[in-house]
């Protein structure tokens, strides 16, 4: 049986053109990214979510020398609202980051694990979460559900 999937996106050419709640989040991911603590990779990415309590929350990367322990930003802010907020729902995660480990011309992306994470909290609070991603170039992409960034996540429902 063939099954098709896909999804649609919105592609801004710049970030300060989204609607202000947007661009607050932005502003608070960029304030986030001030806080990473990356060493090693020289990449610093930053993280925000707004809760459906309207409250927002941030996080930012932390590597260390044995790298398997260090977290992405994206993780180390779903965490925090899983442990501290458990009865908020997440509604815009957004994520923004600099380095030169992913140029600047080319789109952002969490990796697998964060991806993973972030359809977990998609699910777990059977909520879709709307995604904000900006790139080093100013660029924004907004995708309306996690699903779309992990069509056949690590899952029970599938």
């Amino acid at each position: 049986m063939k099954q098709e999937h896909s999804f649609s996106y919105e592609l801004h050419e710049n970030w300060k053109e989204l609607p202000v709640q947007d661009q607050i989040l932005v502003d608070r991911a960029f304030e986030a990214m001030q806080a990473a603590y990356a060493p090693y990779s020289k990449f610093k990415v930053g993280a925000s979510v707004r809760l459906d309590n309207d409250a927002i929350v941030t996080g930012s990367n932390q590597e260390n020398s044995a790298y398997p322990s260090g977290l992405c930003a994206e993780r180390v802010v779903l965490f925090h609202v899983g442990a501290n907020y458990p009865k908020q729902a997440v509604q815009t995660l957004c994520i923004v980051a600099e380095g030169d480990l992913i140029p600047s011309e080319k789109l952002l992306s969490p990796c697998g694990a964060c991806r993973q994470v972030m359809l977990e909290t998609e699910n777990r609070q059977n909520n879709k979460i709307r995604v904000i991603i900006v790139n080093q170039d100013n660029r924004a992409l907004i995708i309306n559900s996690v699903i779309d960034l992990l069509p056949f996540g690590f899952s029970a429902g599938y």
